[in-house]
Parts: structure tokens; C-alpha cells; sequence
């Protein structure tokens, strides 16, 4: 007992004096502006973000005014089989951080064993008279191993675990963030098909009229039938072009339904031609880009796992110091197994130092370093990236409104001399050919006008993208709640 004591008292002296080696994380720093470049006051489509602002803070998408797309973005949730195995590996994460915190206490097993041995009169090195005999042995032991973290490498190893945890969750809600924008553009390139599709039928049917305009005029002799086939080629290319669009539509369509979960043979999206305008954005400023976008705070939380990696890494440099102990019966039969005198335990510690093994531990603390640099690089590239991707979509939106403008007085113009071509040649003051040149020139800039409009929404739902949609840093699992078991 006397030296059961001291080991106790050696132990509460190691446990006093055990320390964490390796250094303390510290966020890195990231390149950083005060404003977006592209954020002037003559910008259109976004506004810098105000505390009283309703923008919707997870369902993004509502910001559209569009039921058809709120109905589509909730399936996204449920349904989708890439967000559901990113939720898969989150919970893998979370269960891992269980596998670390186990060896935070001791591993306790037991064992039983029952064995009968009978000796051989003939082995070697007895004598010449010994005899053959049997003996039995029962034994119920029970064991306990515990390692003392005296240099941190176990709470390092579950802080590790914990970060990549929340890393896997930034993760999740990337891939999330991700599908939805992706459901959206595809949603409104879908509408903008449709509505190249009404145009494009519209023209088919003026075309129709201008068609019986030209072969009236040649059965009355008023134009040679070179203009009925002008008219006829015409009409033919426009509807050859509105069949064209069905290829498109139909692409669109089945993308939606993969994005939501369904076969393509199950899903149906009826026509509704795009009709909507770019809402405001919200944007906020650029050091608030850090805590809404959710792949920065994943690259951010591996490089803090990284940190602790070379906490672990430096850990091996010390020695090793476990607690064992083990408890028990043995008996020579079953009837004196568990008597009081078949009693058996010991207890002790033990300490391990690797001595050499020629540059291993070399190699792995300079791997962890080389490894936690590299880190910090792609954290800073992932930060740069987000500025980037911010910066185009405000260009986009602030030159396509600009765009929109002449666009639309493009159109107007075009129509207007649609129409003084097509009076002329009905008074017969010009050929057809003005009136094939007015049509071409009037179809090409509304059809510019549609995909203008489809390329605004475009980058609003990138735009929003860009800045994080509606996460936010908080809204990641804290570090202390890690501290539980997944299950609990």
C-alpha cells in the first residue's frame, strides 16, 4: 500500500506539471480592402448591406419573388444526393471527434480464461523420473491502460478533430450554398428559354402574315417570286430556330429535376417566360466577407487543424507516460477460482523515450509545418478568390443595367424601322430584301434583350453567392459544443 500511495503521489505530480507543447493558433492575416472596387454609387442591382435590412438570412432565394423557385429550393434541401452525402461526411466528422476523446480516459478491459494442461512424462530437460501430470488454471482478470497527456498530444488530437468538424459543416453548407445558386441559374435560364420560345413563336406567326404579304403581291403581280422565297427562307430559319429551343428547354428541365432529387421522366416545369428584375443585393463590406462565406471559414478551421498537428507532431520529441493496472482471480480449479487468496492485482507506471529512429520525427514535425504553410496559402487564395468572384458580379450587374438601357432602345429602333420597311413595301417604294434586313435586325435585338435579362439574373444569384448567401459564421457549430459526444 506504502507504494501505492507513492505512485499516486508521482501521479498527481505529473498531472500538476504536464503542459501543451507546440505553438498557440492565431488566425493568419488575408489580403483586405476597405470597399469593393467595383461598389460605386452608379451601381445597380446591389446596396451595401444596413442592420435594418430583411433580406431573408437562410432562404436567400425568396429575394426573387418567385413562388415556382421558393418551391424548388426546398426540395434542394430534402432531396438532393450530393448534399446528402456532405451531410454524411459532417456526421462522420462528428463521430470522429468521439474516436479522439477516447483516450482522454483509461481503456478498461476484462478476460477469462479456462485452460487444463497435462505435462508429458518425456519432455525435454526433465528427469528421468519425473512423470506426466495435468493441472487447470482459471483466471478472471481485468486490465486498465490509461496514457497521461502530459504534453497535449490527446487534446491536441481532439481539438483537431473538433475543428475539422466544423470545417466539415462550413463544407456542407458550401456544397448547399453551391446547389441552390445552381437550381436558381438553371431555373431562370429555363424561364429565359421560354421566353425565347414565345418570341420566337410570336415571330413564326409575322412572319406567316409577311409570308401571305409577298404572295399576294406576286399573284397579283406586284413582286417577282424571288420575294415569296425570300419570305419563305425566312420563316423556315425562324422556325428552325424556335425548334431549337425545345433541345435547351428540355436540358434545363432535366437539370432541375437531378438538382432536386427526381428522374427527369418525373418532373415537368410548365412554360413561364422570364419577366422578372434583379432585386437589390446586400453586399456588405469586405472584412465581413470572412464570417459569410462558409468555404473561408472551412479553409480557416483546417488551418487551426493544421496548427494543432504540429502540436502532435512536436509531442513525440517527449516521453510517453502510461498508467497500468491490472485485478483479478486465478485458480487452480473452479471450486478455489474465486476464493479471497486467488486475489491477484498490480498497478504501476511506465515511461517510454524514443531514443533514435533515424529522422522520423524530423520528417513528420517539418511535414506538419510544410503542411500548415500550405494551408495558409490556399486559405488566403479561397479569401482572394471570394473578392474576385464579388467584384465581377458587381461589374456584371452595374454594366448589364447600363447594357439593358441601350439594349431596349436598340429593340425600339429596330421595330420602328420594321415597321417603315414593311409600309414601304407594301406601297411598293422598296424590295422585300429591306423588309428581310428590318426582320433580322428587329429578332436578333429582342432576343439580345431576353438573354440580357437571363445574364442580370445570372449574376444576382451569383452575386449572392459570392457574398455567402444567408450563412453566417455563427451559424457553424461552436467549438464547446464539440466537446459532447456526437450522440449526446
Amino acid at each position: 500500500m506504502k507504494s501505492l500511495r507513492l505512485s499516486l503521489v508521482g501521479l498527481a505530480a505529473l498531472l500538476l506539471t504536464s503542459c501543451m507543447v507546440g505553438p498557440n493558433y492565431s488566425r493568419p492575416s488575408v489580403p483586405m480592402t476597405v470597399a469593393y472596387k467595383e461598389s460605386s454609387p452608379a451601381g445597380d442591382g446591389w446596396k451595401v448591406a444596413q442592420p435594418s435590412d430583411q433580406t431573408p438570412r437562410g432562404n436567400w432565394w425568396e429575394i426573387f419573388g418567385d413562388p415556382q423557385l421558393n418551391a424548388l429550393e426546398e426540395q434542394v434541401t430534402v432531396a438532393n444526393q450530393d448534399l446528402k452525402a456532405a451531410e454524411a461526411r459532417f456526421r462522420q466528422a462528428r463521430a470522429m471527434i468521439g474516436y479522439a476523446r477516447a483516450s482522454e480516459f483509461p481503456t478498461i478491459s476484462t478476460g477469462v480464461g479456462v485452460s487444463s494442461v497435462r505435462q508429458s512424462a518425456n519432455r525435454p530437460f526433465s528427469s528421468s523420473t519425473a512423470s506426466g501430470g495435468s493441472s487447470g488454471d482459471f483466471a478472471l482478470s481485468f486490465d486498465l491502460s490509461y496514457e497521461l497527456d502530459l504534453w497535449g498530444r490527446i487534446r491536441r488530437t481532439v481539438t483537431a478533430a473538433r475543428e475539422e468538424a466544423q470545417a466539415t459543416a462550413a463544407d456542407l453548407q458550401t456544397v448547399q450554398l453551391s446547389l441552390q445558386a445552381e437550381l436558381a441559374r438553371t431555373y431562370f435560364a429555363l424561364r429565359s428559354a421560354d421566353a425565347q420560345q414565345r418570341l420566337l413563336d410570336e415571330t413564326v406567326k409575322a412572319y406567316t402574315d409577311a409570308l401571305q404579304l409577298t404572295v399576294n403581291r406576286y399573284e397579283g403581280g406586284a413582286a417577282p417570286k424571288s420575294e415569296v422565297a425570300q419570305a419563305q427562307t425566312q420563316l423556315d430559319t425562324t422556325r428552325v430556330q424556335a425548334t431549337d429551343i425545345a433541345v435547351q428547354r428540355a436540358q434545363f428541365e432535366h437539370a432541375i429535376a437531378i438538382l432536386i432529387g427526381q428522374p427527369p421522366a418525373a418532373f415537368n416545369q410548365p412554360p413561364a417566360p422570364l419577366n422578372l428584375q434583379p432585386p437589390p443585393i446586400p453586399i456588405g463590406l469586405p472584412a465581413e466577407l470572412l464570417e459569410r462565406r462558409p468555404d473561408i471559414a472551412a479553409a480557416e478551421r483546417r488551418v487551426a487543424e493544421a496548427n494543432e498537428q504540429i502540436g502532435i507532431a512536436r509531442a513525440a520529441y517527449y516521453p510517453t507516460v502510461s498508467l497500468g493496472a491490472v485485478a483479478g482471480f486465478e485458480g487452480s480449479s473452479i471450486a478455489n477460482w474465486l476464493n479471497w487468496p486467488s486475489l491477484l492485482w498490480s498497478v504501476g507506471m511506465s515511461m517510454t523515450q524514443t531514443l533514435f529512429d533515424a529522422g522520423r520525427r524530423h520528417a513528420t514535425s517539418e511535414a506538419a509545418l510544410a503542411n500548415y504553410d500550405a494551408l495558409v496559402a490556399s486559405y488566403r487564395q479561397t479569401t482572394l478568390t471570394a473578392f474576385q468572384q464579388v467584384e465581377d458580379n458587381l461589374a456584371a450587374l452595374r454594366v448589364l443595367a447600363q447594357e439593358m438601357e441601350q439594349q431596349q432602345q436598340a429593340v425600339a429602333s429596330a421595330q420602328e424601322s420594321l415597321e417603315l420597311a414593311t409600309n414601304r413595301y407594301k406601297g411598293g417604294v422598296d424590295t422585300y430584301l429591306q423588309v428581310l434586313t428590318a426582320q433580322t435586325l428587329a429578332l436578333a435585338n429582342e432576343r439580345n434583350a431576353v438573354d440580357i435579362l437571363r445574364r442580370r439574373m445570372d449574376a444576382s444569384v451569383l452575386l449572392i453567392k459570392a457574398v455567402g448567401g444567408g450563412w453566417h459564421v455563427a451559424d457553424m457549430p461552436p467549438l464547446a459544443q464539440a466537446r459532447r459526444a456526437p450522440d449526446s
